[in-house]
């Protein structure tokens, strides 16, 4: 599974940015998708997460309200409408695809952690 994120950038507080993040090659088993989010000198962290099947989605409590993640399922792409930014987001938001362990037919499966290589969001104050 290949992941390419787009859409950072730089942008002053209270403005809004879309990210995105295609998805390629075997993704049938992939389970979740989500974006992480690690500033310079601090640990990863989720921002958000979504389900392939249902949907269901999850937020950090710090970006509840102002971040609202979907999913275009035919394009298998992924997007993070993050609007009302904060210099706090700053950070490099990455892409997540998870796939659990599992079989299909013959072909069995480890779980796996797949991730794009981050798109820089920059929330000037």
């Amino acid at each position: 599974v290949q992941l390419v994120e787009s859409g950072g950038g730089l942008v002053q507080a209270g403005g809004s940015l879309r990210l995105s993040c295609a998805a390629s090659g075997r993704t049938s088993r992939i389970n979740a998708m989500a974006w992480y989010r690690q500033a310079p000198g601090k640990r990863r962290e989720l921002v958000a997460s979504i389900t392939t099947a249902g949907g269901s989605t999850d937020y950090a409590d710090s970006v509840k309200g102002r971040f609202t993640l979907s999913r275009d399922n035919a394009e298998n792409t992924m997007y993070l409408q993050m609007n009302n930014l904060k210099p706090e987001d700053t950070a490099v938001y990455l892409c997540n695809a998870h796939r659990p362990s599992g079989c299909s037919g013959s072909v069995c499966y480890n779980e796996f952690d797949f991730w794009g290589q981050g798109t820089r969001v920059t929330v000037s104050s």
